[in-house]
C-alpha cells in the first residue's frame, strides 16, 4: 500500500510540475502580447504589421494548446487521484501518462522557439 502511494505521489507530482510550467509559461505569452502591441502602435511598417499578425496568430494557437494540456493533466490529475489504492501497481497509470509527457515536450520545444522569434522581432522592431 505504501509503495502504491509513493508511486500515486511521484506521477502527481509531474501533472503539476507540468501544470505550473504552462500556467508560467501562458503568463509569459501574456507579456509578449503587451510588447507586440506595444510595437504594433507605433510602427507602421508593411513588414513590422505582418510579423505582428503572424505572432498574434501564433500565440492564439498557443494559448489554444495550453489550455488543452491543462484541461488533458487535469483530467489525467483526477485519474490519479480516483485511483483504487488496493489494487497492485502495474504500471497502466504511468503508461497513460506517456502521450501526454510526449506532448509536454514537443510543446515545450515549440514554446521556446516561438519565444526565440518572437525575441529576435522585438530586437528589430523595438
Amino acid at each position: 500500500m505504501e509503495t502504491k502511494l509513493r508511486y500515486l505521489d511521484d506521477l502527481m507530482f509531474n501533472l503539476k510540475v507540468w501544470r505550473r510550467d504552462l500556467k508560467s509559461q501562458k503568463k509569459q505569452i501574456r507579456k509578449f502580447e503587451r510588447k507586440i502591441e506595444e510595437i504594433s502602435a507605433r510602427n507602421f511598417e508593411i513588414e513590422a504589421k505582418q510579423g505582428i499578425e503572424s505572432f498574434q496568430n501564433r500565440i492564439i494557437r498557443e494559448n489554444e494548446v495550453i489550455d488543452q494540456l491543462l484541461h488533458r493533466i487535469n483530467v489525467k490529475m483526477d485519474e490519479v487521484k480516483n485511483a483504487d489504492k488496493s489494487l497492485n501497481i502495474d504500471g497502466t497509470l504511468k503508461n497513460s501518462q506517456r502521450p501526454l509527457s510526449d506532448e509536454m515536450k514537443i510543446f515545450v520545444k515549440l514554446h521556446y522557439e516561438l519565444k526565440e522569434d518572437m525575441m529576435d522581432f522585438f530586437l528589430r522592431w523595438l
